[in-house]
């Protein structure tokens, strides 16, 4: 054999060796075991079985009743997770979502500098939609069923306490907090 030809082959085995050595070390490195318990369940709701009646949902109280009985304080510190990508104080910045400040009462996808998802813009029928306790409390359950299509990533609120909470703690970043609904 020539000389050329083995030094072609060491030189392709040598490199193969070293690949797969730098492949194990990193993998023995970087390799992550599967965790003891999950950190944070999802729940999805599921389907009801062919044939079979579904399961009525509770019937939901009126946010009027529910904005009686809402705690401001509490509502602050459920924003916490909304403050990710939400701003809500006055003339702060649009952040991943767009600024808060005064949302209660406001024409839906109109705050000046944030780009609406096309969705967005569609349910807000050219401004004439507004963000209304109804609108907030519905969409807060669960942002892409109320406005499917929406770019907001969040799953929703599935309790009605902490939705009229937040709703309360959001009428008051305002300069002037819209009147609660009387029914």
């Amino acid at each position: 054999m020539n000389s050329t030809f083995n030094m072609g082959a060491g030189a392709l085995l040598g490199t193969v060796f070293v690949l797969m050595t730098i492949y194990n070390v990193s993998d023995g490195l970087f390799s992550s075991p599967a965790p003891e318990k999950e950190g944070y369940a999802i729940v999805a709701a599921e389907a009801p079985a062919a044939g079979g009646a579904a399961k009525e949902a509770p019937a939901e109280q009126p946010i009027a009743k529910l904005l009686a009985s809402a705690d401001v304080k509490a509502g602050a510190q459920i924003f916490k997770k909304c403050g990710a990508c939400h701003d809500d104080t006055k003339g702060g910045p649009n952040k991943v979502g767009p600024n808060l400040w005064g949302v209660v009462g406001r024409p839906v996808a109109s705050h000046e500098g944030f780009a609406y998802s096309a969705a967005m813009k569609d349910f807000s029928k050219g401004g004439s939609e507004h963000w209304t306790y109804e609108n907030l409390n519905h969409f807060l359950t669960s942002p892409r069923k109320f406005v499917s299509g929406t770019a907001m990533g969040f799953a929703g609120l599935p309790k009605e306490q902490d939705r009229a909470d937040i709703i309360a703690y959001l009428r008051t970043q305002a300069d002037t907090p819209e009147p609660l609904p009387t029914n």
